[in-house]
């Protein structure tokens, strides 16, 4: 089984900067790479901040940058986004609830989408209906399974970063808890820095994304402290009891201006 995910690519209309860097190049960059060196995967997964500003224009241009890909792809949603618009603009991605939620089965198990959304606010939420939607699919089957999401679950120990991971964690460790037998690896996005370990010995990580790149710096609070460092999507494979995640620097190959090395909004 090959899974790619894609994350933080922060699309905005017109060909505008984000913190120095243009995403929509990074993502055709991106797609590109991927179209060369991995047309045998099973899936690719955007885990969230699709759109920088939330605008169906930039929903439209996610929409026609990825419409050459022939692999099946998977969208969801981060803290820059906006359900509705989003839905407009790709309204077979309303699962049950009106969340962009759902799942779709790969070669090793199924790979799980959640829908971490919590509209106006940067820190991510699983209301109780989503929480009860994740519960049931992972009820529903021995696995394994793939969860992917956008807000990371686990804490990353940078201050500013943890004000806006997953804000009602604990009900959600809880069901990884019970079904942690199930479960093959957790995959978010949001930080814009690689990072793994584990959830009640569930495997997770998260990669660097294509957009603005960040680092861990313990001495920050108030900004989000960003880089040159290359833009990069991961590679997922696994072989039997084997799982190998790969984190891809195709960035190194892109020309790009320089990045503003500080961003004050939430990432």
């Amino acid at each position: 089984m090959k899974l790619i995910q894609i994350t933080d690519i922060h699309l905005r209309q017109n060909g505008e900067l984000v913190s120095g860097r243009d995403p929509f190049i990074s993502l055709q960059a991106a797609r590109d790479d991927i179209l060369r060196r991995h047309s045998d995967a099973d899936l690719i997964v955007i885990t969230g901040d699709l759109a920088d500003d939330g605008s169906a224009g930039s929903y439209a241009l996610l929409r026609e940058t990825m419409a050459p890909l022939r692999t099946p792809l998977a969208l969801l949603l981060g803290n820059h986004d906006n359900r509705e618009r989003f839905l407009q603009v790709f309204p077979e991605r309303r699962g049950e609830g009106g969340f962009v939620h759902g799942m779709h089965e790969v070669s090793n198990g199924r790979a799980l989408f959640l829908d971490t959304l919590d509209e106006g606010a940067h820190g991510g939420r699983l209301c109780s209906k989503r929480l009860s939607w994740f519960e049931a699919q992972l009820a529903a089957g021995d696995g394994p399974y793939w969860v992917f999401m956008h807000h990371n679950p686990v804490p990353s120990h940078l201050a500013l970063l943890d004000r806006i991971m997953l804000q009602d964690r604990e009900a959600f460790w809880a069901i990884i808890a019970r079904y942690r037998e199930r479960i093959a690896h957790i995959f978010h996005g949001h930080l814009h820095l690689p990072m793994s370990g584990a959830l009640h010995g569930v495997p997770v990580s998260c990669v660097r994304g294509t957009a603005h790149a960040g680092f861990p710096n313990y001495g920050e609070d108030r900004l989000l402290p960003h880089s040159d460092l290359p833009e990069s999507y991961a590679v997922i494979i696994s072989d039997g009891p084997a799982t190998t995640v790969m984190m891809v620097e195709y960035g190194l190959h892109v020309s790009q201006p320089q990045p503003q090395p500080l961003r004050s909004a939430a990432s």
